[in-house]
């Protein structure tokens, strides 16, 4: 067969490994040739892809970010026919069947391309682990590591000057970064869209470790905003898919903070450098045992499903199962975590 691959959505710790993984099951196992799309859909729009050989894919598990490149781009944009100008691309390279890489953005692509009778199947990729229908995406652990050591540093330099340090990471709508890495770093509160606290319940944290000659450390998911925020607190742009582009709720926190305590608050948002740099051991497994798998849901024939992560085991689940819902932090998580502010 022919196959095409493709990552799409953000950049994540781990996509060369499910590439790498994909391409050496397929050589040496089914004698596959593979083409790889750049840059998404867009290189699927365009018709602008790349040889793949066994060669090509030579070490690249360790690397991060995607040898592919990566945007946003939706072949249903504008209301184009995202079908039709799939198939034509496809028919013109003779590529028989499509693996696409990718969050809850993509696999909705790719769900309504296998609807229209395209032969597709996906890999789930986020660092935000928002994924339903899977255990762990691949990306989150190298995430919450980097996010971790991040707020380690901030801890310190908290101590050192005595103020309040807000942390923003990502997390889009939900909040499993920000709950990891805050219970990793022991951070005095937490706060997550799943169960959004009040501006006077993060004082309350917040004072409560400044009484103990503690730095207060809050830890804020980019989605996250306070229970009784002010009208207009945050206001985000709309990307191709409809979802608001979140980030900068630790700056709109961290003076409200200050001007309710008295204490000095700095913001510092962690960004994309939580996407990037190499993935840790568990991605690297966990995404070229991704990419392995994948290949017997080619040749099955089984399209429209995605591999998943069950406990220990990689199983096959329809697409619609991953983008339905996004997958929240569940009131146990959060109360085990709630227990620790203050």
């Amino acid at each position: 067969m022919k196959i095409g691959i493709l990552t799409s959505g953000g950049d994540c710790p781990g996509l060369n490994a499910v590439i790498r993984g994909a391409v050496l099951t397929g050589d040496r196992h089914f004698e596959d040739e593979f083409v790889g799309y750049r840059d998404g859909w867009r290189g699927v729009i365009e018709n602008d892809l790349v040889p793949i050989p066994r060669r090509r894919v030579r070490g690249i598990g360790r690397q991060g970010g995607t040898i592919l490149g990566t945007s946003r781009a939706n072949p249903f944009h504008d209301g184009q026919d995202g079908a039709a100008i799939v198939r034509r691309a496809m028919e013109a390279e003779e590529v028989d069947a499509l693996i696409a890489i990718g969050g809850d953005g993509t696999l909705y692509t790719a769900n309504r391309l296998f609807e229209a009778g395209i032969p597709v199947v996906g890999v789930p990729k986020t660092v935000d682990n928002d994924l339903d229908a899977t255990d762990y995406t691949f990306g989150f652990h190298t995430a919450v590591e980097i996010a971790t050591e991040s707020l380690d540093r901030l801890r310190m330099t908290g101590d050192s000057h005595h103020r309040c340090m807000v942390a923003e990471v990502m997390g889009r709508s939900v909040g499993w970064i920000a709950l990891h890495s805050g219970m990793a770093a022991g951070a005095h509160v937490i706060c997550i869209p799943e169960f959004p606290l009040s501006l006077d319940e993060i004082c309350a944290h917040v004072q409560s470790a400044w009484d103990r000659r503690r730095a207060p450390l809050v830890v804020v998911a980019e989605g996250f905003q306070p229970r009784d925020a002010p009208a207009g607190l945050m206001d985000y742009e709309l990307d191709e898919f409809g979802r608001p582009r979140f980030g900068g709720i630790a700056q709109a926190l961290a003076p409200l903070i200050e001007q309710r305590l008295g204490i000095e608050s700095r913001a510092t948002v962690l960004g994309h450098i939580q996407r990037g740099g190499e993935p840790t051991a568990y991605d690297r497994v966990l995404a070229t045992r991704f990419g392995m798998a994948v290949m017997d849901l080619v040749h099955s024939r089984r399209y429209g499903r995605m591999v998943s992560l069950r406990g220990t085991d990689i199983v096959d689940v329809p697409l619609t199962e991953a983008i339905d819902n996004p997958k929240a932090v569940p009131a146990s998580r959060w109360d085990e975590a709630r227990a620790l502010f203050g």
